[in-house]
């Protein structure tokens, strides 16, 4: 399928060269050990073993400007849609642009107390308490009430369904003792997931100068409500909830509209619009899609289809590499094997536009000569994926077999051969 694996800065393995005379090689080899009462030091690294580990310069395209069918036409401030099992961004429109976050802060919210229950922290079935602080936040309600029994459980599905901030400040209170020191957690995750222009203020959304976000990284918090907390996902898909006598119904209309449909969270505030996190599972492919600034509920939901279905459309995800099936089969210098298999250690997928899977061109950049030893997982350069030119992603190149340092014998020998690879070079 692939167009083949290209190498920079490094001779491919099959064009690396060694002399053919076998007995020559051999003694050369005794007499240079005769010569050298110490064992031969490991060489430097060379400047194209430094070059390998160092990023690439070049930045990953937005696969949709490789795609022959234009992104359609959104009416959104800003926007964005991304593949979950790649991650890639497939194409976006003032992605960093800063912007209330409204209820979609409310994801963050419930992320935090999904990890305090799998941290068992806290309980599904933990009775929560109601304090005056909580039962008097503005804005949309869940409707609950000092003294009256309220779970953990009915709690997230009043922050997720039913959008209610007195419900995102009790479950900051259950989880941390108050909102401050929540809010505090939220920040804290936001920055261990690379949340760069994301500030949280409160728990709920409500409009706050220094609570801002961007759509970048509204998406990156949804891809990690996905993957880190599936097993409370389904909360997302739920239509409706009744509490306190008091039924309301899910405002991501999308959930009616596409059997596909099955999350994520809507928000609106004066200055933010109607917003609205999609997400959609089609065969095995999922796809996230972020809108800002909409100017009405059904704007948010049409538009929001239209991205999804985009993207659905247009694009593939595709499996490349993993551990079973390596990028290189590298030469080895100085080890008791002479060979050893480069590639990632988790599943690499890569998503491009239908029928362009076979064109994808694979760039392996390491050093070489590469000298064991060498440490299953140890990162020894980059594999970059490319198409029609342009990067789609990099990812570091593994070691996916160990292999030892030779005796003194065998690295003399290799020693030998190196130099006579450098000669004819």
């Amino acid at each position: 399928m692939l167009a083949g694996l290209a190498a920079t800065g490094l001779s491919p393995v099959w064009a690396q060269k060694t002399p053919a005379d076998k007995t020559q090689l051999d003694k050369a080899a005794a007499e240079k050990a005769a010569a050298d009462k110490a064992a031969p030091a490991k060489p430097a690294p060379s400047t194209a073993a430094t070059t390998a580990t160092m990023p690439s310069p070049l930045t990953p395209i937005q696969v949709g400007e490789l795609s022959a069918v234009p992104v359609p036409s959104i009416a959104a401030k800003a926007w964005i849609t991304v593949d979950v099992t790649s991650g890639q961004i497939v194409s976006s429109a003032n992605p960093d642009m800063k912007i209330e976050p409204a209820s979609l802060t409310k994801i963050m919210t419930a992320y935090v107390a999904f990890t305090a229950i799998k941290e068992k922290r806290l309980s599904l079935e933990q009775q929560a308490n109601v304090s005056q602080v909580a039962w008097k936040t503005r804005g949309s309600r869940m409707f609950i009430e000092p003294r009256k029994p309220v779970t953990v459980d009915e709690l997230l599905k009043g922050v997720i369904i039913q959008s209610g901030n007195d419900a995102s400040v009790a479950l900051a209170e259950a989880v941390s003792g108050s909102e401050s020191a929540f809010v505090a957690i939220m920040n804290e995750e936001a920055r261990r997931m690379g949340m760069t222009n994301t500030v949280f203020v409160n728990t709920t959304g409500l409009p706050d100068p220094q609570h801002m976000t961007t759509v970048r990284d509204l998406a990156i918090i949804a891809r990690r409500m996905i993957n880190d907390h599936p097993e409370y996902f389904p909360y997302y898909a739920m239509r409706e909830f009744t509490y306190n006598k008091i039924k309301q119904s899910n405002r991501n209309r999308l959930l009616w509209a596409d059997p596909s449909v099955d999350g994520m969270k809507t928000g609106h505030t004066d200055a933010a619009g109607y917003c609205l996190v999609a997400t959609a599972k089609r065969g095995d492919r999922r796809v996230i899609t972020v809108l800002v600034g909409s100017d009405s509920m059904a704007t948010r939901a049409e538009e929001s289809l239209k991205l999804l279905n985009w993207t659905f459309q247009n694009f593939e995800t595709v499996k490349l590499f993993d551990q079973t099936h390596a990028a290189v089969d590298a030469r080895v210098w100085q080890g008791k094997v002479e060979e050893t298999k480069l590639g990632v250690s988790e599943p690499l997928w890569v998503t491009v536009p239908r029928g362009k899977a076979s064109e994808i061109k694979p760039i392996a950049k390491r050093p070489d000569p590469l000298f064991a030893p060498l440490t299953k997982g140890e990162r020894v350069g980059t594999l970059t994926l490319m198409l029609d030119d342009k990067m789609l992603l990099t990812r570091p190149l593994e070691v996916l077999q160990s292999v030892e340092r030779a005796g003194f014998v065998g690295r003399t020998v290799d020693t030998v051969k190196l130099w006579f690879r450098k000669k004819s070079d």
